[in-house]
Order: structure tokens, then C-alpha cells, then sequence
């Protein structure tokens, strides 16, 4: 490595999706990240551990542990780290909980390193004002089935019961995430 390597803030990339990780790990040292790569929590914990870094983009659901309890773990490491969650599974209370634990932010997949690099910029605006527009049925459905899915440990049978819905009728509603407005 040359000095202007060393130099690089470190980046840690933790997603199961072997491919996606090739293709933003590659991305993100273009625009100058000394990137680190790992495919589930268990093997990035001692990377964090050992060198934690400056930067992390996490994905939110991997075989084995979640990605959130990698976000506390690296916001414990260092509340200076820029932690971006990525999900395919997004909901308000998963992005909530990620904030919550530390992250700087969180994007629905698919993201771009631009928006992931844009992302470690983000700082929360205390000035953002909500919409009046009411909520849509759908998106509460959504919401309060992301909700008790995150509660059951993304458990589909298990949250099937619990909404007393079949377990195909489920799958089928997390397939299919509510239309925007």
C-alpha cells in the first residue's frame, strides 16, 4: 500500500450478497475508501474490533446475526463512526432502531455509492417538518407487519401467527411492499 492508502479513511462493507460487495467495494475505493469486506456480522466483528473503522454500510438482514446488532457494536467501538444500514426490508421501524443504535443513515436497497457516500454526510434535521397528508392504509399494514416480523426475530412463521395470517399470505404482502403515494 502507498502512504496515500494509509492515509485512506477505512471503510467496513458488510452485506451477504457476495457480488453487490465486489461491485461497491470497487465503487467505494474509486472514491477513496480503504474498503474492508465481510458477509455477515460474525466475521466482521473482529475486523471492527481490531480496526474499527471510520466508515460502515451494513445490511440489515444476513444469514446469522442482524445487521443491527453490528451497528451498536461499531457505534460502541466509536460514536464517530458513519454507520448507513442498507435494506431490501425497508420500514420505519427498522430505519427508527438503526438510528437509534447509531447509524447515520439508512437506504432501501438498491443503493449506489453515491447515495451511500451522500448518505455519511447526513445529519438528521431537526427543521424537517411532517407531512399532513394522512398515512395511507397499506404503508400502516406495512408498518405494523415490518413491526411484529423485526419483534419475531424475522421469524415468518412465527409473525404469521401472531397476525393470525397465513404464512403464504404473508410472504406474499413482504414480497410485495406498499405502492408510494
Amino acid at each position: 500500500m502507498s502512504l496515500i492508502d494509509d492515509e485512506a479513511p477505512t471503510l467496513l462493507l458488510v452485506d451477504d450478497d457476495v457480488t453487490f460487495c465486489k461491485v461497491l467495494s470497487a465503487a467505494l475505493a474509486k472514491r477513496g475508501y480503504r474498503v474492508s469486506v465481510a458477509h455477515n456480522v460474525e466475521a466482521a466483528l473482529p475486523m471492527a474490533r481490531e480496526f474499527p473503522p471510520e466508515f460502515a454500510v451494513v445490511d440489515l438482514k444476513m444469514g446469522g446475526l442482524p445487521g443491527l446488532s453490528l451497528v451498536a457494536e461499531l457505534h460502541s467501538l466509536d460514536p464517530n463512526t458513519r454507520i448507513v444500514v442498507l435494506t431490501g426490508y425497508a420500514s420505519i421501524v427498522t430505519a427508527v432502531e438503526a438510528i437509534k443504535l447509531g447509524a447515520t443513515h439508512y437506504l432501501a436497497k438498491p443503493a449506489n455509492a453515491d447515495e451511500i457516500v451522500a448518505a455519511f454526510a447526513h445529519t438528521p434535521d431537526s427543521n424537517t417538518t411532517i407531512s399532513a397528508q394522512p398515512t395511507l392504509i397499506g404503508h400502516l399494514e406495512w408498518e405494523h407487519i415490518q413491526r411484529v416480523l423485526h419483534e419475531n426475530n424475522d421469524n415468518i412463521s412465527a409473525t404469521a401467527r401472531a397476525l393470525n395470517m397465513h404464512r403464504r399470505t404473508l410472504q406474499r404482502k413482504l414480497a410485495k411492499p406498499p405502492t408510494t403515494r
